[in-house]
């Protein structure tokens, strides 16, 4: 398999995976013990990699969420705790879902292997929440479901940024982007209507989606065929597993 089959092949497992945990309400009730309001801890727990830093650049590294939702939550978050800590308990979150929900038979040591390759293969440019997110503490070869999800999360973020770059390249707004894609999480990214038509950004959005999986082969060359392919089967089944139920 070459490096741009790969970044094809996996985009739907790397953008799915690690978004379970961040869809699942027990993330939210965890939050709400932890002082955070709704999607706060959502916000904070993300945008909380990029460290004690303005609203305005978490709302320039979440692309597809409107500035309002983005600068409200982080600012109401603000007394909860550090943005640090913040990361890291939206983190732990994710990793304690994974060593819940990734079924017993996957070889999520390989995974977590595969996909540390990968992210390690990556440049950071344009992609500062990959950035932030790689840079946390990562747990131990001991908690081998974690890590693979702390992986496979570093690379949605890895993927979401170039995403983001390529969209707003394209000439298509963050809000046609969600209304094109995710017409259904509108209200819940803040967007207000009157909402963009899909059929405006359709050719535009194709082209877009070319050049995000072209940006991400590098992330691959690190890897030989077998291992792309390899890589590929055993994110789909952990996502398809999920998705399973």
């Amino acid at each position: 398999m070459e490096p741009l089959e790969a970044a094809i092949a996996s985009g739907d497992a790397v953008n799915g995976l690690a978004s379970h945990f961040m869809l699942d309400m027990e993330t939210y009730a965890h939050g709400g013990q932890l002082g955070f309001a709704g999607l706060d801890f959502y916000i904070a727990g993300r945008g909380g990699a990029l460290g004690e830093v303005p609203a305005g650049v978490v709302t320039a590294a979440m692309v597809f969420w409107s500035p309002e939702v983005v600068e409200e939550a982080w600012e109401r978050s603000a007394s909860v705790m550090s943005r640090r800590e913040a990361a890291e308990a939206f983190a732990e979150v994710g990793h304690r879902w994974a060593e819940t929900h990734l079924p017993a038979h996957l070889d999520v040591a390989r995974l977590a292997e595969l996909a540390g390759r990968v992210g390690d293969g990556a440049s950071v440019a344009g992609a500062p929440l990959f950035a932030g997110w790689r840079a946390l503490p990562e747990p131990g070869a001991d908690r081998p479901a974690a890590l693979a999800l702390h992986r496979m999360n570093a690379l949605r973020e890895l993927r979401g940024a170039l995403h983001g770059a390529a969209v707003i390249t394209h000439g298509i707004s963050p809000h046609a982007a969600v209304a094109h894609t995710s017409p259904q999480m509108l209200d819940l990214f803040g967007w207000p209507a009157p909402h963009p038509e899909k059929a405006v950004v359709h050719e535009a959005w194709a082209a877009a989606q070319a050049a995000t999986e072209v940006a991400l082969t590098h992330a691959f060359a690190g890897l030989t065929g077998p291992e792309r392919a390899e890589f590929v089967d055993l994110a789909d089944a952990a996502q398809a597993a999920i998705a399973a139920g």
